[in-house]
């Protein structure tokens, strides 16, 4: 929502909406030549093109976006500057006969039209399959329009809550021939993707035949932290009167200028670091810390204004399309997601799923481990272990894993666990080998 405030930066930002092998995991070909062996720029610029499987064009794929009511009480309660998503809003694409169906659960802060979400709809639309598409639970659009308490963040709410939009697609599509379920999600919609199909275990309204995770959290919280770090990077070149932002502004300025044209894409990105412009370590990471920042704010600024809690905004402030967001923007920005952990994921935890009164002052550390066990993969630890319809797909020098995650992983799915070398947090997921590879586990 608070987007619509922000410099061009914010465009290159939201392109992120981003060793050696285990025995035990399935082996990656000694072959493996994804180009970029630094985790920091193959998150930001991704694949080149000329290494992309070939997709199927727009015009090609019958598909078409769909409305559901699901909260018709914030249509009345919300500002109206909230309109477009008061109702949810799904995308289908069609196979022309029966087909089995693969849900796309998007990453953290990302709308179900983002660039990856819709990689992987033409790579699973050319293979054969339906297609349905779903934001994450933390992007405003699912927040307003899908979520029951609009406080993203507990896994196993966050996984009722797309249950509940997956039945309700189901039941949208109840002509559709569909001849089996399938379920995948990317970075944090890969973890949700593990919890909604430990749910569909118990109402089996979809009995999913697969289940990929792809480059998934496996401590939510451990996850968390790795990126807001970033945003702490100190970077050579700033200063008081001289910000990151206004750095990176140069650098693009520059660089558009030996271009000749203005043009933001992950083309772009990848070219940027083979020019006199390229971003050193340090503000690769800035780069990432400072999008998940803007993601953070969003998620802060939405779920406060729905659930009126006077954090970000004055529960009594009327908020129409001619409301100075500004102020509330910048409030939301100094408050990382460490933050909305504790001033409104965590008492909101308390008040709903943990038998205590809800307070506003951090909880202690017995808590916040009990919340954290439940939402991260460890509270799945016996169900990954034994289910061999869930895969994982993942990097070895993914920047949002921690100590003794990719141990877990390796342990617990074993030869179901797919583990590259490199590629840093999603920036080789639309890379030849991968996609083959993804295909190949839905096709097995």
């Amino acid at each position: 929502m608070l987007k619509r405030l922000l410099t061009p930066l914010y465009i290159a930002l939201s392109l992120l909406c981003a060793l050696s092998l285990n025995a035990q995991a399935k082996q990656v070909a000694t072959t493996y030549q994804f180009p970029l062996t630094n985790a920091f720029e193959a998150s930001i610029a991704g694949t080149p093109s000329a290494l992309r499987p070939a997709l199927p064009d727009d015009a090609d794929i019958r598909q078409r976006d769909y409305s559901l009511r699901l909260r018709p009480e914030r249509e009345f309660t919300l500002p109206s500057n909230f309109w477009p998503v008061k109702t949810f809003h799904y995308r289908l694409a069609k196979q022309s006969g029966p087909a089995p169906l693969i849900f796309i659960i998007a990453g953290t802060g990302a709308h179900y039209s983002s660039n990856t979400t819709e990689y992987l709809k033409k790579l699973f639309y050319g293979a054969g399959f339906h297609v349905a598409q779903i934001s994450s639970p933390t992007a405003y659009d699912f927040m307003v329009g899908a979520s029951r308490y609009a406080t993203p963040g507990y896994s196993p709410q966050d996984a009722r809550d797309l249950y509940t939009v997956m039945q309700a697609i189901k039941k949208q599509q109840r002509t559709l021939q569909v001849t089996d379920w399938h379920l995948t999600g990317y970075s944090l919609g890969g973890l949700q993707a593990a919890f909604v199909s430990h749910l569909d275990e118990q109402e089996q309204s979809f009995n999913f035949k697969r289940v990929l995770l792809l480059n998934p959290p496996v401590n939510l919280y451990t996850s968390v932290n790795n990126l807001s770090r970033l945003v702490h990077t100190q970077v050579v070149g700033t200063s008081e009167t001289r910000t990151f932002y206004q750095l990176m502004l140069d650098k693009l300025t520059r660089y558009f200028n030996s271009k000749g044209r203005f043009d933001f894409s992950e083309a772009m990105l990848f070219d940027l670091q083979n020019s006199s412009q390229k971003l050193n370590q340090n503000e690769l990471a800035m780069l990432i810390g400072s999008a998940f920042r803007f993601f953070s704010a969003d998620i802060n600024f939405t779920s406060d204004l729905i659930n009126r809690r006077g954090i970000i905004t004055p529960p009594q402030q009327k908020i129409n399309d001619g409301t100075n967001l500004t102020p509330f923007f910048k409030r939301a920005l100094l408050c990382d997601f460490e933050c909305y952990l504790q001033e409104q994921l965590l008492p909101f935890w308390h008040s709903h799923f943990n038998n205590q009164q809800a307070t506003q002052v951090a909880a202690d550390n017995a808590d916040l481990e009990r919340l954290i066990q439940a939402s991260s993969l460890y509270a799945l630890t016996d169900y990954l272990s034994s289910s061999k319809k869930i895969g994982v797909m993942h990097n070895a020098d993914d920047i949002i894993l921690g100590q003794g995650d990719l141990g877990f992983l390796k342990q617990h799915f074993a030869e179901r666990l797919t583990l590259y070398p490199y590629g840093g947090h999603l920036g080789n997921l639309d890379y030849l080998d991968n996609a083959a590879d993804i295909l190949e586990f839905f096709h097995e």
